[in-house]
């Protein structure tokens, strides 16, 4: 299976009771102008029509060009008209022209829905489908290949198989699946050779940009008579839904779908205009302020990373995706230039997505073409030209090509390697026919095959590559269905997976609730942050429009969602408060590893916003104490030692600067463990609140869990003891501007390191207190819990540790025990 069929149309259908018939009479009709009366024979092949005793049947026509001898398509009375079948459904009944009866109707090409002419009768040539099909009476959906049924797939599955792209690959596809063998068309095993009529005209053909354009080829045609191309190619386009144009254009369309290989045409008399001295043509860069008006009537500004088609004057294709306007083929051309190039795939699909151009050229060229096929399409474009516009060679064939243009090497595999991947049990020579059946060149050497790729596969490369095709080819259904065997020992244990899921337990089981957002995001959004724009990576191929920086942050994302949550009221609370939360990366152009690659750092965000009224009625405090306290679960959770730093008395590295954007530094504190920065606490500030139409009672945190995880030890399980514990207060009084955060780690510290062996110390803070009117001082409380493993303490054990602990205090801060 190739992809996913969507649908299957058989377009045989729309031309039901249609057939081919000759006017044998043509006269002016009695009471009209601009009508005819005809007389048409049909073979006798229609039923239920009234016929006149020569056994023709009477039409009444009003196409300009009706006349007598001509064959044309006759829609009988009962016939539906297959130009209507879309949309209204027009059945034809004999019906009474200004006195005259009319069965049925006489169609023009529009009306059947194989071309856009109204302006006269479709005129049925022998020259085009054979004397056979000319007979009156013969089925319509016989001519042109309109017996022909419509495969509509869903190609997205095989964007590896550039091949594929082209009817010839897909129906070598079909051809190997079945099991049988396809035999290419034997202009495209080999290119066709045509001679130079009279003298070559002149052209230059350059290529500046041999990386980015591995082939470019071009060939002049002279003598061309622009008019439509012929019925069956105009009807094949129709059913594909392409207009046709004219015999060029039409041609050029043709081939791609046929090969995948994207033509185009320049009129040469416009390429001379566009040039200087010698008419020029090649691939180059295009210039800054350059400038190029396209097929499709828009003007474009190039940007000066497009690849361009240009003469040495100026620009006059979109390389890979889309003609100039001022050298277009029109009605007057008489010479042409045929373009065949290879152009490079990631440059294509930057071009395209940078101006917003999706062609049909364009999908198949960010499919990475082979270049070894361009001669033959070329050669084969030349040759139709020559049949069906009267064109004459006006130049040898230009191939400007890279070093890098060479076929795919032989690869060698054995019987057992394909087999032993596969589970199957097929022979050396099963295997060789599957893939000579698509024509992939095949040498046996007893289990060993030699496998030459042909010229348009270019994804064979390795041994692999050939189980793949094997296994396709011979059908993945028919595989034995048996597990792999693998060992049954344990997986390791993925150690930040496992840690974010810490993180995500604690956090909702604290209340809060996880969001997803896109790593990407809009400039405003950094700069309503407060960030600097110029330090986040900017997308060339943006998912869209509002996505094309990566973040340097996470708290701005979730932050743009909070006004959005705050609107639908999915998930506050009937307290009108909420905390959302996310996990995932950021980067800055400032964090470049060693191999000079982007850093992705790992970041954790959490905001709280609770209404006015809300804040007002549970909320004595700042909202920082919120943030505080859903940090403070991460550090129960795995018994942490977070310290809070002063901003403004800390040193900001450059991500600082990135991650403290957000926040008000007055009102907010860098995450510390261990000596080790991982990030900032605190309230927004007013500029961001204002941006992202936050609550006033607005705050968060962030921090680097790729740090954090280093930091964090196994938990230690600690017995609990049966001898009861001695709760013991101690009160110190301390410099007004002494951190309580810091005092409180201070004396945590000092408690591990003297307190006796065999005990377990839980401290916690109890009141600040500071007098109406001081200054200077302020008096810290905590409560202190200690217990020992193996006897009762005595409360003077608990004194002299208290009183050791103070004494330390005091050679630190200055503290005083009250």
């Amino acid at each position: 299976q190739l992809g996913a069929i969507e649908e299957v149309k058989n377009t045989g259908e729309a031309y039901e009771g249609i057939v081919v018939a000759k006017v044998v009479s043509c006269d002016k009709h009695p009471n009209a102008d601009t009508l005819h009366v005809c007389r048409i024979d049909d073979g006798g092949t229609v039923a239920d029509v009234e016929r006149g005793d020569d056994g023709f049947v009477q039409v009444v026509c009003g196409a300009p060009n009706v006349r007598k001898g001509m064959t044309v398509a006759w829609l009988p009375p009962g016939t539906v008209v297959p130009s209507s079948r879309a949309k209204d459904p027009f059945t034809l009944e004999v019906r009474e022209i200004r006195g005259e009866k009319s069965n049925g109707m006489l169609a023009s090409p529009a009306e059947l829905a194989i071309g856009d002419s109204h302006e006269g009768l479709l005129e049925i040539s022998a020259h085009d489908v054979g004397d056979e099909l000319t007979r009156p009476g013969t089925a319509f959906k016989k001519l042109y290949g309109l017996d022909d049924v419509i495969i509509d797939m869903e190609n997205k599955m095989f964007t590896h198989r550039p091949d594929c792209f082209g009817t010839i690959g897909v129906a070598r596809e079909f051809a190997g699946i079945a099991g049988k063998a396809y035999v290419s068309p034997e202009w495209y095993k080999q290119p066709l050779v045509r001679p130079l009529h009279g003298q070559a005209l002149p052209l230059r053909v350059v290529n500046d940009v041999p990386n980015q354009v591995l082939r470019f080829m071009a060939q002049i045609v002279k003598d061309i008579k622009i008019g439509p191309s012929p019925w069956w190619l105009q009807s094949y386009l129709s059913r594909i839904g392409l207009r046709p144009i004219n015999n060029v254009v039409d041609y050029t369309n043709f081939f791609m779908l046929e090969t995948g290989q994207p033509l185009h045409a320049f009129d040469y008399d416009k390429i001379i205009s566009a040039s200087g001295d010698t008419p020029t043509l090649g691939p180059r860069q295009a210039r800054e302020g350059e400038e190029l008006a396209l097929l499709n009537g828009k003007t474009i500004k190039l940007h000066t990373e497009d690849i361009v088609i240009a003469t040495d004057k100026q620009a006059v294709a979109l390389a890979g995706v889309m003609g100039g306007l001022e050298t277009e083929v029109d009605a007057d051309t008489t010479r042409i230039i045929l373009e065949c190039a290879t152009f490079d795939m990631y440059a294509v699909r930057r071009t395209s997505m940078r101006h917003g151009l999706f062609t049909d050229a364009v999908t198949r060229y960010t499919k990475g073409q082979s270049p070894l096929q361009n001669d033959r399409v070329l050669a084969k474009m030349v040759d139709e030209l020559l049949l069906y516009a009267h064109g004459a060679v006006g130049s040898e064939p230009f191939d400007v090509r890279s070093d890098k243009v060479v076929a795919k090497p032989a690869v060698g595999v054995s019987t057992s390697f394909i087999n032993d991947r596969l589970g199957s049990s097929l022979a050396t020579e099963d295997m060789a026919r599957l893939l000579r059946n698509v024509e992939i060149g095949v040498a046996v050497d007893g289990d060993q095959l030699t496998i030459s790729p042909p010229f348009w596969r270019t994804d064979l490369e390795i041994p692999e590559d050939i189980v793949e095709e094997v296994g396709r080819l011979y059908g993945f259904d028919k595989l034995a269905v048996a597990l792999p065997r693998r060992s049954s020992s344990p997986v390791l244990h993925h150690a930040m997976i496992e840690f974010k899921t810490l993180l995500r337990e604690t956090l909702a089981n604290a209340g809060a609730n996880e969001v997803l957002t896109y790593s990407f995001v809009h400039g405003n959004v950094l700069q309503k942050a407060g960030q600097t724009i110029d330090q986040a990576y900017e997308l060339t191929n943006a998912l869209s429009p509002d996505l094309q920086y990566y973040r340097l942050s996470i708290t701005p994302s979730i932050l743009d969602k909070v006004q959005q949550n705050i609107r639908s009221d999915m998930i506050r609370s009937e307290d009108n408060e909420f905390a959302l939360f996310e996990i995932g990366k950021s980067h800055n152009k400032l964090q470049i590893d060693e191999d000079g690659l982007p850093l992705e750092t790992q970041r954790l965000a959490v905001t709280f916003h609770a209404d006015e009224k809300t804040a007002a009625r549970k909320y004595n405090g700042s909202p920082y104490y919120q943030a505080r306290q859903y940090l403070g679960s991460l550090e129960h959770a795995r018994g942490l030692r977070i310290a809070l730093l002063p901003v403004l008395t800390a040193d900001s590295s450059a991500d600082d600067t990135q991650l403290m954007a957000p926040f008000e530094p007055a009102r907010s504190a860098f995450i510390s463990i261990e000596g080790q920065r991982l990030g900032v606490i605190g309230e927004y500030s007013a500029s961001v609140k204002t941006g992202f139409k936050l609550p006033a009672y607005s705050a968060g945190f962030e921090l680097d869990i790729d740090k954090l995880l280093k930091l964090v030890q196994p938990p230690r399980y600690i017995p609990v003891t049966k001898f009861p514990k001695v709760q013991q207060d101690i009160t110190l009084r301390v410099p007004d501007t002494l951190a309580y955060g810091e005092l409180f780690d201070f004396v945590e510290t000092q408690l591990a390191k003297l307190q006796p062996a065999n005990t377990v110390a839980t401290l916690k803070p109890l009141t600040i207190y500071q007098a109406e009117g001081s200054n200077e001082h302020k008096h810290v409380s905590l409560r202190l819990w200690l217990s020992a493993q193996n006897r009762t303490l005595k409360t003077e054990e608990v004194n002299t540790l208290l009183d050791a602990v103070a004494a330390t205090a005091k050679d630190k801060f200055g503290a005083e025990r009250l």
